[in-house]
């Protein structure tokens, strides 16, 4: 294993500037996450660590020595692509061994490579399949393997599961999981879905437009989001984004949520807010639920009341749709709570959990509720 430091790295196509001054660094067996939507360069940036593109300008370091000269062979990674990109005419143990092979890696080393290699993944009974005999899981499984015959100090996976269809993308992830706690080696992993994400990185780098907007635990980015764009792009359903007005009355000042029947309900703020200044307020929909949800500290709870637009049973829950201040807003409900459409429903709200962001910059404001 070894640590990855990726310092100032810009890359640039032309006059496009699609990396725009990088800095990540993760300690040695960590698994980290390079997550955004398309075109935010992820892949680019994965490719650059791989270095099957050079960089522009800045420094990439895998342990101790600068690989920015260093070509993909002699950089000690090996790489996991979406589409397997397996030898369709070798078997199984043919395609493990390739890579070592051309290394002149002895043959002995090499079957005792391949059969640990095929214990840890349980492919042992399709050693002698060809690819074309295989479920997607399974090449999958195979990709992997001759990834980590090659016993690299770090693993590159490009978005590794999207060939597969729902449930087994779930299986998988947790397989990768497993392996990466069994092997303990540096995994870099891009993807596009923020479950995969949350549920499989140590520190995540959520991009957009070239640029890292926050780098953090899962937790961090979930709870602590630095800007609207993070806020919106993880979880699922996303942040709610009400619009609110910061106003005083009598010795507090506050933000007013009001219903689709024009009832008020003020929540006071302590905060470095002035009257008249406007902001967007962030809260989750599991701190916006029925009355009956047992929220934190009653004192941080809100009560309100709202019509229910529209209910989406999940099975454990029910998500509710409710209209504050003009803005459509998710709750999430336990299901024998859950209002019926075009009733009145009582919610609670954890201020303690409410965010506000800026609203022409997007960024996190700092202000916090009483």
């Amino acid at each position: 294993m070894a640590s990855l430091v990726i310092d100032e790295v810009f890359k640039r196509f032309g006059s496009v500037e699609v990396l725009k001054g990088i800095n990540i660094c993760i300690e040695p067996g960590e698994f980290l996450v390079l997550v955004g939507p398309s075109g935010c360069g992820k892949s680019t940036l994965l490719n650059l660590i791989a270095g099957l593109d050079s960089i522009s300008a800045g420094e990439i370091r895998i342990g101790d020595r600068v690989v920015n000269a260093i070509p993909p062979k002699d950089r000690d990674i090996a790489m996991v692509f979406q589409s397997y990109a397996l030898y369709p005419n070798m078997t199984i143990r043919k395609n493990l061994s390739f890579g070592l092979e051309t290394r002149k890696v002895p043959k002995a080393e090499i079957e005792q490579q391949i059969e640990k290699v095929a214990e840890i993944l349980q492919i042992e009974n399709l050693l002698d399949r060809k690819p074309s005999q295989l479920s997607g899981g399974q090449r999958q499984r195979v990709a992997m393997g001759r990834a980590i015959a090659r016993d690299p100090l770090i693993f590159l996976f490009d978005e590794p599961l999207s060939n597969l269809d729902a449930k087994l993308r779930v299986e998988m992830r947790a397989e990768i999981k497993k392996l990466h706690k069994r092997l303990g080696t540096t995994i870099v992993y891009v993807t596009h879905d923020q479950i995969e994400a949350m549920t499989m990185a140590d520190r995540i780098a959520i991009m957009k437009d070239g640029v890292v907007q926050q780098f953090d635990t899962p937790n961090g980015v979930y709870s602590n989001p630095s800007n609207l764009f993070v806020a919106g792009f993880i979880g699922s359903p996303s942040m709610n984004f009400i619009p609110v007005s910061f106003e005083q009355q009598e010795r507090s000042l506050g933000v007013v949520l009001t219903n689709s029947k024009g009832q008020e309900c003020f929540i006071p703020v302590n905060s470095d807010f002035v009257p008249g200044q406007r902001a967007v307020m962030g809260i989750r929909p599991e701190n916006i639920t029925d009355t009956n949800a047992g929220l934190g500290n009653r004192q941080q709870i809100v009560e309100l009341e709202s019509e229910v637009r529209v209910i989406e049973p999940t099975g454990p829950d029910t998500l509710v749709h409710v209209e504050l201040n003009s803005t459509e807003v998710i709750c999430r409900s336990c299901p024998e709570f859950a209002g019926d459409a075009g009733a009145s429903m009582k919610l609670a709200l954890d201020t303690s959990k409410i965010l506000f962001f800026d609203e022409e910059s997007g960024e996190r404001l700092d202000g916090r509720l009483s």
